[in-house]
């Protein structure tokens, strides 16, 4: 994307909008993230039977994101970016936090239990990456398109089961998986996604997601799928706790989760530089390497706050770059609008709670184009550069051994436990060989693929 391409802005990074103009505009922002800010929680508390703290869990994902996005706007002394950016709960930490829950869980552990590793992880995990936002520029000899592209595309896919098993009714729906009923569903839900998504109105496109899971909770609630019983116990009002669940900590579990900070920084760095160019913004030069370590600092910084406020961590939100476009207001004071509602709306559970009454087949159709479009993602950065002989090899060995894991879980189990642990991550194992192997093939004389043929 070159500056030609931007739209001309309505009001620039610094302008400051009417109120009125500034709150529809926050709006419009909320609408295309609410739906990615909630369902990392909803998916994990699922997975890992964290039902009773659900609705407290999704709350503090809104407010958490909240505060960061007003941080990341407001810039706080080194912190944040300065730009209209939005922060929200990361879905590339998904299978590294699962198996991280199931770690505990399979050791007898409560959920509580479960919450204090898996917040302790994400905590020194964030040092990470505040650590490596100082020496991004410095970064770019070893994390490179192709490792950034093999590992995004890595995540989607192994996403994608736990997507599709909602999409079929849920991990537990016993002998009724499959049943045509579940499928109707998450059917339905991905045509309304695409039909909103290409009817050509740009404000029913941001909204696709959150359109296509109304619709489909409704149509639902016909057949009988829909229990609203969660609503008349849910909080009105929750105050948010520091450490309300403790903190614990494995390095065996901390490998992938440190590992999955490092990629998050570099896929920030590119959000945040299409950030810059839509905002009319350098994209060189010192104020932009300015912007973009303050921005990945304030990731470290915001996932940090995620763990002591009982979420999960926390990321640059590419989403909302759209949004700009759409609406040529690029002004970052109607970011500190979007984090005043996302932290208003924490306060009050029982707005999550109306997340945790969507069927698991209506929430599978949504998640499953979600987690595609992650994979699409990295296939497109992996696209962006020309395709050798060496990034061929890359590409195959980092794929192989990622699925090779996946398909086949017992493959590691006569490695120590720490391995076990480490090496049955997809991510992990994915991004470490394409590192290793970028540094030890050799790039002189490098064959394209059609010199090659």
């Amino acid at each position: 994307m070159s500056q030609q391409d931007v739209m001309p802005l309505v009001y620039g990074l610094d302008d400051v909008p009417p109120p009125p103009k500034a709150a529809l505009a926050a709006v419009q922002h909320v609408l295309a993230s609410i739906v990615g800010i909630a369902t990392p929680s909803i998916i994990i508390g699922g997975a890992l039977g964290l039902g009773e703290h659900m609705a407290y869990l999704v709350a503090m994902a809104f407010f958490v994101s909240g505060v960061g996005t007003f941080i990341q706007c407001r810039r706080i002394g080194p912190i944040g970016s300065g730009l209209l950016s939005l922060q929200g709960t990361s879905f590339a930490f998904l299978g590294a936090i699962l198996a991280a829950g199931f770690a505990v869980k399979g050791q007898g552990g409560s959920s509580e239990d479960i919450l204090a590793m898996i917040f302790g992880l994400c905590l020194f995990g964030s040092l990470v990456e505040i650590v490596l936002s100082q020496f991004l520029d410095r970064l770019k000899g070893i994390i490179t398109p192709t490792v950034t592209g093999v590992v995004i595309t890595v995540i989607g896919l192994s996403l994608i089961k736990a997507g599709f098993t909602d999409f079929a009714g849920g991990a537990r729906a016993g002998e009724d998986l499959g049943k045509p009923i579940y499928l109707l569903m998450g059917s339905l839900v991905v045509t309304v996604i695409l039909v909103t998504t290409f009817v050509g109105n740009p404000m029913l496109r941001i909204s696709a997601i959150m359109i296509g899971l109304v619709v489909g909770t409704i149509v639902s609630a016909v057949f009988g799928m829909v229990d609203v019983s969660a609503l008349s116990s849910a909080s009105l009002f929750a105050l948010p706790v520091p450490f309300k669940y403790g903190i614990d900590f494995d390095i065996a579990l901390f490998v992938p989760i440190a590992f999955l900070y490092l990629m998050t920084a570099i896929e920030t760095s590119g959000d945040l530089t299409a950030n810059s160019v839509i905002s009319g913004q350098p994209v060189e030069g010192d104020l932009y390497m300015k912007r973009i370590k303050g921005g990945v600092l304030g990731d470290g910084v915001n996932s940090a706050l995620a763990a002591v406020f009982n979420t999960f961590p926390n990321t640059t939100f590419s989403q909302n770059n759209g949004v700009i476009q759409m609406t040529g207001v690029a002004s970052r004071h109607v970011g500190m609008w979007v984090g005043g509602f996302l932290a208003l709306m924490g306060l009050f559970p029982v707005i999550g709670t109306f997340f945790l009454i969507i069927p698991k087949p209506v929430l599978g159709g949504a998640t499953l184009v979600l987690f595609s479009t992650i994979a699409v993602a990295g296939i497109r950065i992996l696209s962006s550069e020309e395709i050798t002989l060496r990034r061929i090899y890359i590409m195959a060995v980092s794929f192989g051994l990622a699925l090779g894991v996946t398909l086949v879980p017992d493959s590691t189990q006569n490695l120590p436990v720490f391995l076990q642990q480490v090496f049955a991550a997809p991510i992990t194992i994915a991004g470490l060989s394409a590192i290793i192997l970028s540094l030890v093939l050799p790039e002189d004389a490098e064959p394209t693929v059609e010199a090659a043929e």
